[in-house]
């Protein structure tokens, strides 16, 4: 009976000693060493279910896989690289790392069996959360509505008594998946702050991640080496061919059909298991920062009004994460067969998409139908839409176009399943070298011809359609935006997007009938014989939810009005339709090309393929324009109303206008470039605000545009007096002046109003400005101390 006690503290003596080693490995020997102490700890201990382990060892071994302080430091400054960033320089290092992580190591497996025996549960920090997520425990509502809103909620929400909110209790693996996706996020963090993209700071404790992250370290990623076979994509691919089945979430549901056979087996943990997997993933990296993470009908089916609008803003998603997400969704969308998902028809459930159901004393989570139809598609759908539009609208000028081109090749991997087959994932199944040696081209000229779309892919384009349709648009307004920063980059965009659209005659035509029926109204025969016409109102319902809160005073370069968002306008001839949108910017990337100084010949030929597609996608010719003055002229006067929307609204030496002082809005509300100084700029915007508040250029008037006219004033005899002496005739000089001064500014202010211009200080927290004023006051200063001294010589 005392050799039991005796094993346990050895153990946890071990464990100690496991988890000292953890934390001083610095170098690839002590890492290699600390890995093979703590698979030899796992084996050794595999019939104790390795409670020491998990306890003592394992938050040391997190905090140096992903690179954050030990929890016994008290110094958010004390801080080492990561295992994973490491990796990426010794490849030895890199595979002993993926032998312990992988789904068949011996880390994982202990987990499970951990998990199996409930040995562990940890408390997620809840500002590594997904900012929404944060919000949500913070409110009063119950754990049981919480449970309503995510699968991540159900069966995990805590009370913190102490800090009047709620936390998740995870067990070892969602805790370690948790911090798995938090990873990538963390490290987009990071690269934002350096690149000048202002993100909203998550609060620290102490266990700080560290700022030499992959992008900031020296062994970081080495020139030419491909992100996509990084140790962490391996990583996230092996975990999703372990516990997500590509065939969807319905293939683990047999008992869906009827509560009475409902009950949990193995299959059922092996669902929820992919089902807790996939919307990690999808909070952690689509969902995180926006302001409506939920759907429209979840919260009106629970009355629930969170401001997450007025907390998170309109900030653009974390950068970095396009090469994880084109991975996911690669690898979802690579699974789904179009039998199963041209057979379904597309369901826009109005329920929540989790329910309870109650058995004895077992409360488990159950899918609704919404879960059950299609595949994997209907989980992604409206974050990735979203995701990609807030990247698209809320970039902030300044910024570094590397992170929109990798969301762009994220769209056009979503749009394009088709070509996307398992010959592309292999890549991530072994390191480059064995790549490299194994890759061969046999096969692969077959694979190509059959990358096209057919009409067995109708019903995914159908579920999908805004992504053909209002996310162009969307985008051409990104286009227009960013068109001087990379005219290069931008052209290829524009015309990448078009050859999708354009690549086969079956889709344009499917694309051409949806929005004909869309537009139109639902009567006669051809409404019950085409299928387009079932579509129209789920797509409506997804346009409006979708695109829930965004507008165009609140996105600098976006095209949404008032009830935009309830109309498609790829095909539309009115003034923010597509094909116009793309007319204005063929003249404007022809007048950027202009001004380039060398061979231009391979822009000028990939404005012709843009015109070349424009022609077989409206099936309209369209006039190519001449490098010449007269006609730039004319097309800018023809479009000066649009012109305003596409100017580079960032203060700059050079750029600034009397016409930018109208501010309507949106000008003083997009984010905060690298070219201004951040507490300035804010500082300036609120007593721009305070400025206008009190002149009262906040609100119009129409009655003070009309009467423009002067004002006469009939004085009486009576009021009539005579100056005598100098005092009195200095007094009305003074007067004079002092009502003249007041009748101008009530003029000007009056102008303003009718005008509807509004005081913009802003532009003077421009870095240059600041820079010049500095200098100003830097040499007028050593002016007077050399003037003072040679003073002070010529006296002495």
């Amino acid at each position: 009976m005392s050799s039991s006690p005796s094993l346990a503290m050895d153990a946890q003596n071990r464990a100690h000693d496991l988890a000292a080693s953890i934390l001083s490995a610095a170098s690839p020997p002590q890492i290699a060493a600390a890995l093979s102490d703590a698979a030899a700890f796992l084996r050794r201990h595999a019939a104790d279910q390795s409670r020491p382990f998990f306890s003592i060892a394992f938050p040391s071994l997190l905090c140096r896989l992903f690179g954050f302080d030990s929890p016994s430091s008290s110094s958010s400054s004390s801080s080492s690289s990561s295992w994973l960033d490491l990796a990426a320089a010794d490849p030895e290092l890199s595979s002993r790392l993926f032998a312990l992580l992988s789904p068949s190591g011996i880390l994982l497996s202990s987990i499970a069996a951990a998990d199996r025996h409930d040995l562990v549960k940890y408390v997620f920090p809840s500002e590594r959360l997904p900012e929404w997520m944060r919000f949500a425990l913070r409110s009063p509502a119950a754990p049981s509505t919480l449970a309503e809103l995510s699968p991540l909620f159900a069966g995990r929400v805590k009370e913190d008594r102490i800090q009047d909110s709620y936390r998740l209790q995870l067990s070892v693996f969602e805790y370690y998946i948790f911090w798995f996706a938090y990873y990538p996020v963390c490290k987009g963090d990071s690269e934002g702050s350096v690149s000048g993209v202002i993100h909203k700071k998550r609060r620290f404790r102490l266990e700080n991640w560290t700022s030499s992250l992959p992008v900031l370290s020296a062994t970081g990623r080495q020139p030419g080496q491909k992100l996509e076979c990084s140790l962490y994509l391996r990583l996230l691919y092996a975990y999703l061919r372990a516990f997500v089945p590509k065939s969807g979430v319905g293939s683990y549901q047999p008992y869906r059909s009827s509560l009475l056979h409902y009950s949990p087996n193995e299959e059922e943990d092996t669902f929820f298991q992919a089902e807790f997997l996939v919307h990690t993933f999808v909070h952690f990296w689509m969902v995180d920062n926006d302001f409506s993470p939920l759907p429209v009908h979840v919260c009106r089916s629970f009355n629930l009004n969170f401001s997450y609008r007025s907390v998170l803003g309109e900030t653009p998603p974390t950068p970095g994460l396009g090469d994880v997400l084109n991975l996911f969704v690669k690898y979802l969308n690579c699974g789904s067969s179009s039998a199963a998902e041209g057979n379904e028809q597309m369901v826009y459930a109005k329920s929540p998409v989790w329910r309870s159901s109650v058995l004895g004393d077992i409360v488990r989570p159950r899918p609704t139908v919404e879960c059950s139809v299609g595949s994997w598609n209907a989980v992604i759908q409206r974050p990735l839409y979203r995701f990609i539009l807030r990247t698209f609208l809320f970039c902030p000028m300044g910024a570094s176009i590397k992170n929109a081109t990798q969301v762009f090749s994220l769209w056009v991997t979503y749009t394009e399943p088709w070509k996307t087959s398992e010959e592309d994932l292999v890549e991530y199944e072994k390191p480059m070298a064995v790549q490299n040696q194994e890759k061969g081209d046999d096969g692969r000229g077959a694979r190509q011809m059959e990358s096209v779309y057919t009409p067995s892919r109708q019903s995914y384009v159908l579920s999908n359609y805004l992504f053909y349709s209002s996310m162009v648009v969307h985008f051409l307004g990104f286009a227009h935006k960013f068109l001087h920063t990379n005219v290069e980059s931008v052209i290829q965009m524009v015309l990448k997007v078009l050859s999708v659209l354009t690549s086969s005659r079956e889709l344009l035509d499917l694309l051409h009938r949806v929005d004909a029926a869309y537009h139109s109204k639902p009567s006669g025969p051809s409404y019950a014989v085409d299928d387009a016409y079932k579509y129209v109102p789920s797509i409506h319902e997804q346009l409006q939810d979708w695109e829930d809160g965004l507008c165009e005073s609140d996105a600098d370069g976006s095209f949404l009005h008032e009830r935009c968002n309830f109309d498609l306008r790829l095909f539309s001839d009115g003034e923010d339709g597509a094909h116009n949108l793309l007319q204005l910017f063929l003249l404007r990337a022809e007048h950027e090309v202009k001004l380039f100084s060398g061979d231009v010949s391979s822009n000028l030929r990939a404005l012709d393929s843009v015109r070349s597609q424009m022609k077989i996608l409206f099936g309209a010719h369209i006039q190519k324009s001449h490098f010449s003055s007269k006609s730039l002229v004319s097309s800018h006067d023809q479009h000066q109303s649009r012109g305003e929307v596409f100017t580079p609204k960032h203060p700059g030496t050079g750029r600034r206008t009397w016409a930018d002082v109208k501010y309507k809005g949106d000008w003083m509300k997009r984010p905060i470039s690298n070219t201004e100084v951040a507490w300035l700029a804010r500082l300036l915007i609120r007593l721009s605000d305070w400025s206008n508040e009190i002149l009262g250029l906040d609100r119009y008037d129409e009655r003070e545009s009309e009467n423009t006219g002067p004002t006469y004033v009939e004085v009486g005899q009576d009021t009539v007096r005579t100056v005598d002496g100098p005092k009195e005739a200095l007094g009305m000089v003074v007067g004079l002046i002092i009502s003249w001064a007041v009748l101008l500014g009530h003029a000007v202010l009056r102008y303003m109003r009718a005008h509807k211009m509004k005081v913009n200080l802003r532009v003077l927290a421009s870095k240059k400005f600041v820079m010049v004023l500095v200098l100003y006051v830097v040499v007028s200063v050593l002016k007077r101390a050399a003037f003072g001294a040679f003073a002070i010589s010529g006296i002495m």
